[in-house]
């Protein structure tokens, strides 16, 4: 027999593990996979027994890449992937802008920089230019790829760049992609787009078992690659860990499991090992009061089992949040300092404050929080949804109202209406109807109409103009109210763009002066942002009586009249010089009654409150901006000044849809 030592490797070129090679060797296990459960693949599927979707490309290789995974799961390195499909019509482009935007910001990276997108080829990939490029797409990708153990990786590009070459391979086409790294969190990880069209330009269709577990195997392998097979101590700690979380862990899925129909189970049947993970764990839940012994060594599980340990887990990760946002901020809070406002809660009460952190608490589900200093000296954690909240930064005063989902009077009235003429709505009905309404007030049910129809197409439009609806539309309008809620479950609105202490010596109508003019208004609590609202307040009443816009009378310091509407047209007048150098036009006023027309530019963000540059042949003009004209920008508008505000309609000249 040869002598150990006689044994020399001799290493040949490096191969790629993509391409033909990697796919003839894939073909050989779905093979082996399809004879063991008694059947041969066609081309349309890998074996009878295949539960997930067959369409889409690698459809089937999802679940023979898990079924391997399987064999060594408890050993081999751990990464999570998320997938997610984004539509991108409406306003989805836009969304996804935003979100491409958001994933770039600041602080993401290692040295604390902003993120840097890279691709196949490059470290550095024009952002704007792949939006533009994939402005046609019907949808695209969105891939969270976080490994257990990324922060051994010094650099996870290259991890990505082969993870995506695999995907490439699987998936036969050639992907248009663009990643960034984030470091900000104890788990680094990457991002991913990827455009929905394949090298010939069609939609790109992925089967839901590769999405949901193929790419998660191909990324362990590459993990395992790198670092290699997690060791038997590694595995026993990781596990152990999960023993005291007040959290959904693997060992509560198992438990979930192997629990019989009362929802009872035991510790004992299973390996040493396992056993003392379930006994434990057991052992914690009832601590819980999550699980409750029945004798024997078992237990009867909660019935909320996994819808309580995972908002306790949401809870946990929101206070994590709310901790890395304070020592970013450098500011110190007391647990009892520290809320979660739940706008859903039945005494729910509206938030006023300044937004200390702005962020995504769902980076793969673009779902935004804030974290607000507010009034009563506590700083809340406010889950936004899918409410981008454009334009509201960090040290801005906002107030937070929470959005109760309700049917409106003017979806009943428009189902009474309908009932009345045969299941049909138009204006006309509706003035038979009501005598007493108004052109204006029904043409506001028609604007009601046209945003239930985009949501939802509940409701159908005639080429008439009628509308038909619904004997059930009270019950659709209620489910679409209830889902809007879910999405965006808060409203909110900018009271101050500036800080506070920016307002105290403003020549503009500010938050502080519409408070002091208000007598419902409370006086804050002397703690947190409270405090300095009350020094702030203080400054604000000199600077006004020093100015003769407010007296005092008997202690109490009161605005003069007029003295709101001159502050108001003091910051305007001097915004006004400044964009009439940049637009080459002249200012010009408006006052009540008086008709505009030209077209709407943009937003100004002013301290006196958000207002609509309105540019006309001849001049331009500022008044109150109103959130639907957002989606108008560079049209042609017109609308009436009223007192409490302006009535819009698009398109000057002629009749148009009013945007009210």
């Amino acid at each position: 027999m040869a002598d150990d030592e006689d044994f020399e490797p001799h290493l040949g070129r490096q191969r790629t593990q993509g391409g033909r090679r990697a796919r003839r060797y894939l073909s050989r296990v779905i093979a082996a996979a399809n004879l063991a459960h008694g059947g041969a693949a066609g081309r349309s599927g890998f074996g009878r027994t295949f539960s997930g979707s067959r369409h889409g490309r690698a459809a089937g290789v999802g679940r023979v890449l898990a079924r391997r995974g399987e064999l060594s799961a408890l050993l081999r390195r751990r990464v999570i992937v998320k997938a997610r499909i984004v539509r991108l019509g409406g306003k989805g482009a836009a969304q996804a802008a935003a979100h491409l935007r958001y994933l770039q910001r600041d602080g993401t990276t290692r040295e604390g920089e902003p993120g840097s997108l890279y691709g196949r080829d490059a470290d550095a990939i024009d952002g704007k230019a792949f939006q533009v490029r994939g402005l046609g797409d019907r949808h695209q990708f969105r891939f969270i790829v976080a490994p257990e153990d990324g922060a051994e990786y010094d650099d996870l590009k290259p991890l990505v760049r082969r993870l995506m070459a695999r995907a490439e391979a699987d998936l036969g086409t050639r992907l248009e992609w663009v990643a960034v790294d984030h470091f900000n969190t104890g788990h680094p990880h990457s991002h991913v787009i990827v455009r929905g069209v394949d090298e010939q330009g069609q939609d790109l269709v992925i089967a839901r078992d590769y999405l949901t577990r193929g790419l998660r195997e191909r990324a362990a392998e590459l993990v395992d690659l790198d670092l290699g097979p997690r060791s038997d101590r590694q595995v026993a700690r990781t596990m152990a860990a999960e023993i005291g979380q007040e959290r959904l862990t693997g060992i509560d899925r198992r438990l979930l499991a192997a629990a019989d129909a009362e929802r009872t189970v035991s510790a004992h049947g299973a390996g040493a090992f396992e056993q003392s993970l379930r006994a434990g764990r057991l052992a914690s839940l009832g601590r819980m009061g999550l699980a409750e012994p029945v004798g024997g060594g078992r237990f009867r599980l909660d019935h909320d089992l996994t819808a309580t340990l995972t908002r306790m887990g949401e809870r946990e990760d929101i206070i994590r949040t709310m901790q890395r946002a304070f020592t970013a901020a450098r500011v110190s809070r007391a647990a009892a300092e520290q809320a979660i406002y739940d706008p859903a809660a039945p005494d729910a009460a509206p938030l006023t404050g300044r937004v200390l952190l702005r962020g995504l608490a769902d980076e793969h589900r673009d779902r935004h929080y804030l974290i607000v200093d507010a009034l009563d000296g506590r700083s809340h954690y406010v889950a936004l949804g899918r409410e981008v909240a454009e334009g509201i930064g960090e040290g801005m005063i906002v107030r937070i109202d929470p959005v109760r989902p309700a049917v409106r009077a003017a979806d009943r009235t428009v189902a009474a209406v309908a009932a009345a003429n045969g299941g049909r709505y138009d204006i006309d009905a509706h003035l038979r109807f009501d005598p007493g309404a108004s052109q204006a007030f029904a043409e506001a049910h028609v604007r009601r109409l046209e945003a239930i129809r985009r949501a939802t197409g509940g409701v159908g439009r005639e080429a008439d103009g009628s509308w038909r609806v619904a004997p059930d539309h009270l019950e659709r309008v209620a489910a679409h109210e209830a889902a809007r809620a879910r999405d965006r479950p808060v409203a909110i609105e900018l009271l101050s763009p500036q800080p506070l202490k920016e307002l105290t010596r403003a020549e503009a109508a500010t938050w502080l002066d519409a408070r002091l003019a208000d007598p419902r208004v409370t006086p804050p609590r002397e703690a947190g942002f409270g405090a300095e609202l009350a020094v702030a307040e203080r400054h604000r009443r000199q600077w006004l009586l020093a100015d003769g816009l407010a007296e005092e009378r008997n202690g109490e310091v009161r605005l003069l009249s007029g003295a709101l509407e001159q502050l108001r047209r003091r910051e305007l007048v001097r915004v006004a010089q400044g964009l009439s150098e940049e637009l080459d036009l002249p200012f010009a006023e408006t006052g009540a009654g008086e008709r505009i027309e030209g077209v709407y530019r943009r937003r100004l963000d002013l301290v006196s409150g958000r207002f609509a540059l309105i540019e006309r042949a001849h001049d331009f003009t500022l008044v109150p901006w109103r959130p639907v004209l957002e989606r108008h920008e560079g049209k042609a508008v017109s609308g009436l000044v009223r007192g409490d505000g302006i009535n819009w309609t698009v398109g000057r000249g002629r009749p148009g849809p009013s945007i009210g």
